[in-house]
């Protein structure tokens, strides 16, 4: 893991002063870097999707599971941090440690609309499309089959898609096609 001294962001490219950063995902409830401030948000221009085939977390290459990723198009709610500036590097290097295990994600500064209608530049964690792991759009029935079949090293991609549609529902985020994979798992 690189130290404060080494980022795997150059940082002439990391913002002057705090960072934020927005979370679509299990980063909303799980962040597990230290923040000073958060809040729902909404970036335009992309959509949360079960568009990653897992081959680590909750699949392997042989029998992948899906994850969320953002993916072109439309619009997200979610949560953004404000992490302060002495914090920044190590959160950017837990993010990537996380995030980054088969490069999958492509790190990028989006413009984020915060619900106090300020607007910021936030770090994301973008889908690939060239990537090997990018699923494309899959109708709800094929995401739920992949669903149901996945497990990986943190566990079977059915606990993944439940924890996350529990989490967006105490958030109050609905997001129609999640809810309806995690309904077709849980019947199935």
């Amino acid at each position: 893991m690189y130290g404060p001294d080494r980022c795997h962001i150059p940082v002439t490219e990391l913002p002057v002063g705090d960072l934020w950063v927005f979370g679509y995902g299990s980063l909303m409830w799980r962040p597990g870097f230290p923040y000073v401030d958060l809040q729902t948000a909404r970036i335009h221009g992309y959509h949360r999707a079960l568009c990653v085939w897992s081959w680590v977390y909750r699949g392997t290459q042989s029998k992948p599971g899906l994850v969320l990723g953002l993916d072109m198009g439309g619009s997200c709610i979610g949560r953004a941090f404000r992490v302060t500036a002495a914090n920044k590097i190590d959160a950017v290097n837990y993010l990537y440690e996380r995030e980054m295990v088969t490069a999958v994600y492509v790190p990028t500064f989006v413009p984020v609309r915060l619900n106090n209608r300020q607007q910021v530049t936030a770090l994301t964690f973008v889908v690939d499309r060239a990537h090997a792991q990018y699923a494309g759009k899959l109708s709800a029935e094929e995401a739920a089959e992949a669903v149901l079949h996945g497990c990986g090293c943190s566990g079977d991609n059915t606990d993944y898609v439940a924890n996350t549609v529990r989490h967006l529902d105490e958030l109050g985020i609905r997001d129609r096609i999640l809810h309806r994979v995690d309904a077709i798992v849980r019947s199935g």
